[in-house]
């Protein structure tokens, strides 16, 4: 029998269900995450619409060099909380502060895929880089995705609505179209389909909530970060393919590093958007010399 005494003292706040992990946010948010090993932390940062399991390939790797991994599921998305509000970049780095403050983490990694890249920089902006050593964005929104008379090189808003119209409309099918088409490449000549990866994209998508994913179009393509990658002075890793079919190089990857007080940026040709999946052990391969270097 456990004493009133020892329930007190055996109170944290994130809960355990089911040999699950959560931080409750100010907010009452609950946020689920990942924390495998030891040593130094690398926290993942998920795109839109999944999980913290499309970091897999990348956790287990790194988590086999010795690193401390930790990847959460952003408000709305795998298994946190399906909450109504609160999809935009700010909420997103609270909520991220919230896992990294929760889990005390000092000299930390972050490393951000797509709509995650956003959250990386948004975070880094918003609240420091006291406890962070360097960062990683891969595929990323930043600076801005759409296109606007300041930002040419973006995509139209058009490309964003029907994104959301597709969402409402069916979004079991889009998000079997998606993956099954530009998000990974699957749609140019000569590459062949992995179904499993593809149903993989489609499982994470469908655990999250259809509110969060429909803000969350706006939330990747409208929000400008440039004077965020300005305020940035760790080292910064930004990785893009010239193929990139969901964010386009030319309005990405290169002006983000441009902006940046210490950025690098390496540039692939023919990768697809979901390279981390896809091309998973080049990835890997060079996030390690960065971090090493």
């Amino acid at each position: 029998m456990i004493s009133k005494q020892n329930a007190a003292d055996s109170y944290q706040p994130s809960t355990q269900t089911k040999n699950m992990s959560y931080v409750t946010t100010k907010e009452g948010i609950q946020i689920y995450y990942k924390d495998w090993g030891k040593g130094q932390p690398i926290v993942f940062s998920h795109g839109w619409p999944l999980s913290a399991d499309d970091w897999d390939a990348q956790t287990l790797f790194f988590l086999g060099k010795g690193f401390r991994v930790i990847a959460h599921d952003r408000r709305g998305h795998g298994r946190s909380t399906q909450v109504a509000d609160g999809h935009d970049m700010d909420h997103y780095a609270d909520d991220l502060k919230a896992v990294t403050d929760h889990l005390n983490l000092k000299d930390a990694i972050h490393v951000g895929h797509s709509t995650g890249g956003g959250e990386v920089v948004r975070y880094l902006a918003r609240h420091g880089d006291k406890n962070v050593a360097k960062a990683a964005i891969i595929s990323a929104v930043p600076p801005l995705m759409v296109k606007t008379p300041a930002n040419p090189l973006g995509l139209p808003k058009s490309v964003f609505d029907d994104m959301q119209a597709q969402l409402a409309a069916n979004r079991a099918k889009f998000y079997y179209d998606l993956p099954a088409g530009p998000f990974y490449g699957f749609n140019r000549p000569g590459v062949k389909t992995i179904e499993p990866v593809v149903w993989n994209w489609w499982r994470q998508s469908m655990m999250g909530g259809a509110k969060a994913h429909y803000d969350g179009i706006v939330a990747f393509s409208q929000t400008d970060f440039k004077e965020d990658l300005k305020k940035i002075s760790v080292p910064v890793l930004v990785m893009h393919s010239e193929d990139d079919q969901i964010v386009p190089y030319q309005a990405a990857g290169p002006l983000s590093a441009k902006l940046l007080k210490n950025g690098t940026l390496k540039t692939y040709k023919d990768y697809p958007h979901g390279m981390i999946t896809t091309q998973a052990d080049i990835i890997n391969a060079e996030l390690l010399a960065f971090i090493k270097a």
